[in-house]
């Protein structure tokens, strides 16, 4: 039995107690104690899991201020902070057992851009990608770049002095920050920006804050004091990053000094900054790209100085362990005309040369590399294989897209162990990364450990993830050995460990970097800014005299708790367990797929990677209680009055479960994290898993009886369509519906049927017989149409339309009985009925295979449903049978058709969110089909629509629904003709019906119409 699950993680008193005192404020933000909040704010992108005891999310400056302000108090000067912006830290820095502050749900306005002078003001919220969309309009962008630009904060990019591709050119954050505005801990607030030494004679001339006079007095003298030794000590590198910037805090020549440079890179330790003035780089009139492919990583890396030699703007990296697994990445559909195989060689590294400016430049600097490179494969010198070029912008953008995303791939590694983040991001001086790397990898090699290498080697930088297992405890205790034999190897070439991603919890490598005397500058200064130790507490530095550093490489991990799970049920749950904290699923467009929950929300509780650690935890705590979940997956149901019981005592009893429940019901089970996500975590499959268990205990509502049931129900209902229609329509019974099962907006089954529309029609009479005494030369003239619930009685007009469109096509389509998917029953976890619907499909449409005819269904959702889920529960009892999407099919009949002359059509393509993802390069299938059919298709690039299903006709998520149609879907269809829109997905044209006001045509129809055209014309 499901028992009920408290996780004793209560919060402390004190903190009890402050927030408390917070919610009786004017503070104005949100506070989340629920353990849910706090587990999904204990990981990063790193292998670190701190539980904080809650998560703040202020709505201003001011919220902070008051926070800040009442822990200075003597009852709360125990209470501890930590910043947090985009969570994309490789090595803990957020993480924190305190209070985190999240500045990215409210805090993320583009306050000021002054394109005149060349600068924008943020707060510091804002997300990297989107401050780039707001100023693109204006020919500019904030030139920093990193991997993770599409989720990562400003806040964040400053903290740990972000940088990433181009940085040999464009510099890194700190380089573009003009002034920064913070709040310090005892709750003031300090500008900060450049200062002519003059002013610093009278401290009243650089704050009216008293503490922030003291600050820049006392910073400017030490840093003044101590200059020449750090100069000497501190490494000459691009990538340098000190945590507090000592050397940069003073101009060269001493006449100007700048506190921002010590705040920049300190990862929260001295203050939360809010807001931020950037100065910002004009968009380059022209860009080149050329893909280098080589015969080994080796000669990519030794090939790179003389590419930066060309005035490249960037070079980039990658090896062959990255480039395989982009290959069997979603990603791969994009890029892959761009960086095409060199007939009998096999590529072992890739260097990406871009160059940016105005034209002519950016031709002459292209034209000399080419010739070069021409010269260097035509002699078989530098390893050298071949290279392409691309100047086209939007294929530049792609191929970013697949290094950016090559950090999480190197996540769907396969086996135990996984390349994780803690060393990689190392930087020396980029003439000597080549023999670097060499020792590095020999490093690795002595461990017999696996690795993937990907980086910025004009910079000197590159990432190397080692391949290790974090629920081993040997392995744990390896990383803390080569994080020791890398920190030395580093200084041995005169580079350091934290080349870009900020230190985290790796400072106690400090002082072998700075010597004693410069390590105790840094101690002070935090003593300065922080006596106490309350802000991001045990990172970089701590004050004199409070002892050490609270968090180093061995503090805890998220293998800790994960090895608590046994190997067997880690095994059953492979989606749970795999995420490894990336974060894609938390980019900020509204036009990306993935993820719609968390989009519409805020709340990274409502995400894949919230929801995963939250099942982690889950699993971990019915261990503890001595519950095998693999049991428990196949137990029966309480006694209802067992679960009529548990259900009332829900509000009165604590179970971990319901917060579990809580996060996976936002779930839209749109399925695009199993195709976006790097490490391809399905929500949806692992959410059928847990509500199949958690309703064991507790009662089902009674929508989801009614979604279960409904292909069952669909040809009963059928059969008296206008009495169904009236029974369901009317306002009181909708009404009535809303009230009692909560379910809103169902549509109308169609009238008349589709048995009516095709009464007599030669595709009906389905005969098994009949078809198998068809000559197997003939077979290929038939086409077998496979029926969904949606379409076949909701939609009855699409399916003759499919059926004449066949004919016209001179095809003969026969019509399959219509036998239950099973999609509806596996979205809300009755596993049981799904597996028993599955397998009898499975069985009938293996019979039908066995013909050699074509079978083809038309919404994807469904049909995609028979590739995957069937698989995951049937195994090898699903057999071999196909069924094709109509534009795979399509496109294998075209090609026995002559192409139609241009007509002066144009049509715009609405994708599912399941098909986008699941079948990237279905857009270019349908544009292809069109263009065929002599028409014009262009697809558009959108988020969810907010149905997915049955989702947006539940009434707890209708106020959802509208608005993540709003959010993508609302605009861009306001854009386009109503006689001009496709959209392929049931459910997606239902929403589009529901909320614009028309019924949108599916691509069948238009080709129907096209098809026509054509014969009328002939």
């Amino acid at each position: 039995m499901l028992p009920l699950l408290s996780h004793q993680q209560t919060l402390e008193p004190v903190y009890l107690a402050y927030l408390d005192a917070l919610e009786q404020s004017e503070y104005s933000g949100d506070i989340d104690k629920r353990y849910s909040a706090r587990l999904v704010q204990a990981t990063d992108n790193s292998v670190y899991q701190f539980l904080p005891q809650a998560v703040l999310y202020p709505k201003n400056q001011q919220d902070i201020q008051i926070a800040l302000t009442l822990a200075a108090t003597d009852a709360f000067r125990s209470v501890t902070f930590s910043a947090r912006g985009g969570g994309t830290g490789t090595n803990g820095q957020s993480l924190t057992h305190g209070l985190i502050l999240d500045v990215s749900r409210y805090m993320n306005r583009v306050l000021e851009v002054n394109a005149e002078q060349g600068w924008v003001r943020v707060e510091a919220g804002v997300v990297k990608d989107a401050l780039n969309d707001a100023l693109r309009p204006h020919g500019f962008f904030f030139s920093p770049d990193l991997s993770t630009s599409n989720r990562a904060t400003i806040g964040g990019m400053i903290n740990t002095d972000a940088s990433g591709a181009g940085s040999l050119v464009y510099g890194k954050t700190s380089d573009h920050v003009l002034a920064l505005r913070s709040v310090l801990i005892d709750g003031s607030v300090l500008d900060t920006h450049p200062l002519d030494a003059g002013l610093l004679c009278n401290p009243d001339n650089v704050s009216d804050n008293p503490l922030g006079q003291k600050l820049i007095s006392a910073v400017a003298a030490v840093c003044r004091e101590k200059r020449t030794q750090i100069e000497n000590q501190f490494p000459k590198l691009n990538r340098f990053l000190t945590g507090y910037d000592l050397k940069h805090v003073w101009n060269d020549n001493l006449t100007q000094f700048d506190l921002s440079r010590i705040l920049t890179g300190s990862e929260g330790t001295l203050a939360v900054i809010t807001e931020a003035k950037l100065n910002l780089t004009p968009l380059p009139t022209e860009r080149a790209m050329v893909n280098i492919k080589y015969d080994s990583f080796q000669s990519a890396l030794r090939h790179a100085p003389s590419l930066v030699a060309a005035r490249a703007t960037v070079v980039e990296t990658v090896d062959s362990k990255v480039l395989n697994l982009a290959r069997e990445d979603i990603v791969w559909h994009s890029v892959s005309d761009l960086i095409q195989e060199v007939p009998g060689k096999v590529i072992d590294g890739l260097n990406m040369v871009e160059f940016a400016g105005d034209t002519v430049e950016v031709e002459q600097k292209l034209a000399s590399l080419e010739a070069v490179l021409t010269e260097q494969i035509s002699k078989g010198e530098c390893g050298v294989l071949g290279y392409q070029v691309t100047q086209d912008k939007p294929s530049i953008e792609k191929i970013y897209g697949m290094r950016k995303k090559a950090v999480g791939l190197l996540g769907a590694t396969k086996g135990r162990r996984k390349p994780i983040a803690f060393a990689e991001d190392t930087a020396v001086p980029p003439e000597k990364l080549a023999d670097y790397i060499m020792e590095f990898r020999a490093v690795l090699d002595g461990h017999n450990l696996q690795y993937g290498m990907f980086g910025h080697v004009d910079a000197g930088v590159l990432h190397v993830r080692p391949a290790l297992d974090m629920c081993d405890v040997e392995d744990e205790k390896l990383l803390r050995v080569i994080s020791d034999q890398v920190a030395a190897l580093t200084l041995k070439y005169g580079g350091l460990m934290w080349g870009e991603h900020g230190k985290g919890v790796r400072g106690e490598y400090g002082p072998s970097v700075f010597g004693d005397e410069l390590y105790g500058v840094l101690q002070d200064i935090k003593g300065l800014f922080d006596p106490d130790n309350r802000l991001n507490p045990g990172k970089l530095v701590a004050p004199k005299h409070t002892g050490a550093l609270y968090y180093d490489i061995d503090s805890a991990k998220r293998g800790k708790f994960d090895r608590q799970i046994p190997i067997e049920v880690r095994d059953a749950f492979p989606d749970v367990m795999n995420c490894n904290g990336n974060g894609l699923c938390f980019n900020y467009s509204s036009f990306s797929p993935m993820c719609p929950s968390f989009k519409v929300t805020g709340d990274r509780v409502q995400s894949p990677k919230g929801r995963a650690g939250l099942m982690r935890e889950w699993l971990r705590l019915l261990e503890a209680e001595g519950v095998d979940v693999n049991a428990l997956a196949k137990a029966k149901p309480l006694g209802l009055l067992q679960r009529v019981q548990n259900t009332l005592n829900a509000q009165r009893d604590y179970d971990y479960s319901h917060e579990v429940m809580e996060s996976l019901k936002g779930c839209l089970a749109c399925k695009a994290c199993s195709g976006q996500c790097p490490v391809k975590v399905d929500v949806p499959k692992f959410r059928a898993q847990f509500f199949n268990i958690y309703y064991q205990r507790y009662l089902r509502p009674a929508k989801d009886y009614l979604v279960a049931g409904i292909e069952d129900s669909l040809p009963l209902m059928a059969a008296a369509p206008r009495l169904t229609n009236f029974a369901a329509q009317n306002p009181l019974s909708q009404w009535v519906i809303k009230k009692a099962i909560g379910y809103v907006d169902a549509p109308a089954l169609s009238v008349p049927t589709l048995k009516q529309r095709l009464d007599g029609h030669a595709s009906r009479g389905y005969d098994l017989a009949a078809l198998q005494a068809i000559p197997e030369e003939a077979r290929s003239q038939f086409v077998l149409v496979v029926q969904d619930p949606f379409n076949s009685f909701y939609d009855s007009g699409l399916v003759l339309r499919f059926i004449q469109l066949i004919e016209k096509l001179g095809l003969k389509p026969v019509l399959l009985p219509y036998k239950p998917n099973g999609k509806p029953t596996h979205i809300k976890g009755f596993l049981d009925k799904f597996a028993k619907t599955a397998q009898s499909s499975a069985d009938f449409l293996n019979q039908v295979h066995k013909l050699g005819m074509p079978m083809v269904g038309i919404d994807p959702a469904l049909v995609l449903c028979y590739r995957d889920e069937y698989r995951e529960v049937l195994g090898a009892n699903r057999g071999n049978f196909e069924v094709k999407l109509a534009n795979e099919w399509l496109l294998n009949v075209i090609k026995d058709l002559p192409a139609k002359a241009p007509q002066d059509k144009q049509y715009t393509w609405f994708s599912h969110c399941t098909e986008s993802t699941a079948k990237p390069n279905t857009a270019n299938e349908w544009t292809k089909i069109f263009a065929h059919f002599g028409a014009k298709l262009t697809a558009v690039n959108l988020g969810c629509c907010g149905m997915a299903g049955t989702y947006g006709h539940e009434a707890e998520n209708l106020e959802r629904s509208k608005a993540l149609f709003e959010m993508s879907w609302q605009q861009t269809l306001a854009k386009i003709e109503q006689p001009q829109v496709l959209v392929s997905g049931y459910s997606c044209r239902t929403q589009v019906k529901r909320f614009a006001g028309y019924k949108p045509k599916h691509p069948l129809e238009a080709l129907l119409e096209l098809a026509n055209i054509y014969t009328q014309t002939t």
